[in-house]
């Protein structure tokens, strides 16, 4: 697998990382005086750090990661404590700020999380050896507006439409490549009683990866994006009112009560077979295939307007170490690792995910194919890369304003007037 790269539009990046988990500094013992922080000899005792993510579903995976650390280094042990997704920011926001939080975080790529260095929550990475490896663009999701890098960049995920090779075989249908196309299948689906897209608009995150799916068909191979960046067009263009309107003109081929559905709820009805096509992430593929080894899955890019496919690519996650941590060499010798080979290996195939680690390949085709898609043909999420601050951020404004689109209290109209009224608030080249 050749190294993933983003395109020129997308290295155009916000900068750096995250949002926020809490609890305890990082419990566990000092080390005893004269042993090297981290180090394997003198006979110190035992030091535990406290690491923390929105990733409950990983568990298990960084079980296998974390004893290869330790392993390597038996003076540092681990405690793994994962959040769920939607709690996360708030639990660590609140420890941080009351500085309780864990010596290593994960970190939410771009604006989000650059707010947690400027105000001084994290540990510079620059001196970590292999931090320079991994390509600017990368780092780009982890560094700071001082130029600091401040997290090690954990994945690359894409964004597309899954679907059941089964199901499409069985009626005669193949890989849509035009948003007419899309429309067609669902419609040739739904005919036969299955339902097309197993999609939730309970949770507001997964409205907005829905949308960095859509979109771009809207305005790839043109222009736009550039323009937009530049400030020479907005939110409440031609190509993003159409973006809106098209996940509105797909309300017909989701599940009866979406509304209400979340993610749980939307994986399992396309695990169990109950419908074709399901819009998420990268990260959604291990999980899919514990629910069912047994489904025959594929995924498709999203076909644009000028005939091709695009795939919707950004940088996700990163790990830092806590500023106030009372281990911080120990912390700083697991961002080390992190940056080896080794973790790339064991993430990429524990995780069946892209390793932001450079030179990594793994044993699935399904993730070897997003990793060439994302080098040919990839374009940047835009409301995560280029549009997820102020207050509420422009990514979050989005969300609300499609949850009430679905909800019928909004036109796409509307809904994109919300979105640039939110953007014009701070996104710098509004403001000229």
């Amino acid at each position: 697998m050749k190294h993933f790269r983003f395109r020129r539009a997308a290295s155009v990046f916000l900068v750096a990382a995250m949002a926020l988990v809490g609890c305890s500094s990082g419990g566990g013992e000092q080390t005893a005086p004269g042993t090297q922080p981290g180090g394997n000899e003198g006979g110190g005792q035992q030091v535990t750090l406290s690491m923390h993510s929105w990733r409950v579903e990983d568990t298990e995976g960084y079980k296998a990661i974390i004893k290869a650390f330790e392993a390597e280094n038996p003076n540092i042990k681990i405690e793994f404590k994962p959040f769920k997704a939607t709690e996360y920011n708030t639990i660590l926001n609140t420890a941080l700020q009351s500085d309780s939080g864990p010596d290593i975080l994960q970190l939410r790529p771009y604006a989000p999380g650059i707010s947690l260095a400027e105000a001084g929550y994290l540990e510079s990475l620059d001196n970590v050896p292999g931090i320079s490896s991994f390509p600017k663009d990368v780092l780009a999701a982890a560094t700071g507006k001082d130029g600091k890098v401040y997290g090690v960049p954990l994945s690359l995920n894409s964004t597309q439409f899954y679907y059941n090779k089964k199901i499409f075989e069985q009626n005669g249908l193949t890989e849509p490549k035009s948003w007419d196309e899309l429309i067609a299948t669902a419609k040739a689906l739904k005919e036969k009683g299955i339902t097309p897209i197993s999609f939730g608009a309970k949770e507001g995150w997964l409205l907005s990866l829905s949308h960095g799916v859509i979109a771009p068909a809207s305005y790839s191979g043109g222009d736009y994006l550039d323009k937009l960046l530049k400030g020479e067009s907005n939110l409440q263009s031609s190509e993003f009112l159409q973006s809106v309107t098209r996940m509105q003109e797909l309300i017909p081929y989701f599940p009866e009560n979406y509304v209400g559905l979340e993610l749980n709820d939307m994986r399992t009805l396309f695990a169990t077979e109950k419908a074709a096509m399901f819009i998420n992430g990268s990260f959604e593929l291990e999980g899919l295939k514990k629910l069912n080894p047994d489904l025959q899955l594929d995924f498709f890019p999203m076909p644009t307007n000028n005939g091709q496919s695009v795939l919707t690519t950004w940088v996700d996650g990163s790990y830092a170490v806590n500023a106030k941590s009372k281990h911080k060499q120990e912390a700083l010798k697991f961002m080390e690792f992190m940056a080896t080979k080794k973790f790339g290996d064991l993430f990429a195939n524990q995780f069946k995910r892209i390793s932001a680690v450079p030179g990594v390949s793994t044993d699935d085709p399904l993730v070897n194919k997003m990793a060439e898609l994302s080098q040919t043909s990839s374009t940047p999420y835009l409301m995560v890369v280029h549009f997820a601050e102020g207050q509420p951020t422009t990514k979050q404004t989005l969300e609300n304003a499609l949850q009430g689109m679905y909800l019928g209290k909004l036109t796409p109209e509307q809904v994109a007037g919300e979105v640039q009224k939110s953007a014009a608030t701070w996104f710098p080249p509004f403001k000229k």
